[in-house]
């Protein structure tokens, strides 16, 4: 068979669990290398802590070698195992306490010219600027403890988009919601940070 002589790291991920199934062991190495970076970097970020991420992403794998007999092949395999690694962070989190530190200086196509505007610039872009006193570095504190500071549900969601750059779909079936929630979350999430950058330059404008 033709799988027989193409390399693993060739094969789409669907074809790799497939394999997996059939007796190919070293698939499931191969999976793992595949989206070691991507989705440690993931959980660091969403998680704030870099062991935190380690032990999370090991028991994300954990998770999906024994739930693959639950893996439907039809679905592309990222989307599913994000939502592996999102409960995860989610119950590490809460056994632990806390809540997540992202950094959120990131970029996204948005506009009909396909410009990149990062979260903060957007943010930003919603109110009068008299903070010219606050530097790069408080500007974007201010936007992490602010995006901490959402509701669970419009945080991840916020993540997912504009940090990891899923598609709006592949964020519906991560989080198990329609595709318009998801874009009616994001743009909730984002009301909420405008209204709070606006009520903070307000403040400082008024302090003045």
């Amino acid at each position: 068979m033709f799988e027989e002589f193409k390399p693993l790291d060739r094969c789409q991920d669907e074809e790799l669990i497939r394999l997996f199934r059939e007796g190919v062991t070293e698939a499931f190495g191969v999976l793992v290398r595949r989206y070691h970076r991507e989705l440690f970097g993931y959980l660091e970020r969403y998680l704030g802590d870099r062991a935190a991420a380690e032990d999370v992403f090991q028991n994300t794998f954990l998770q999906v070698y024994q739930k693959l007999d639950q893996y439907q092949a039809e679905r592309p395999f990222r989307p599913w195992l994000y939502t592996v690694a999102t409960h995860q962070a989610i119950d590490a989190m809460r056994r632990a306490g806390r809540r997540p530190s992202v950094s959120l200086d990131v970029w996204r196509e948005q506009g009909p010219n396909g410009q990149w505007v990062s979260l903060t610039s957007m943010v930003q872009s919603a109110a009068p600027d008299p903070s010219d006193s606050l530097d790069e570095a408080e500007r974007r504190q201010w936007v992490r403890a602010s995006v901490a500071a959402l509701p669970e549900k419009l945080r991840m969601t916020l993540i997912l988009a504009y940090y990891q750059g899923l598609r709006y779909q592949e964020i519906a079936e991560v989080l198990g919601i329609p595709v318009g929630t998801v874009k009616s979350r994001l743009h909730a999430a984002l009301v909420r940070l405008q209204r709070m950058w606006s009520n903070r330059v307000g403040d400082m404008g008024g302090s003045r």
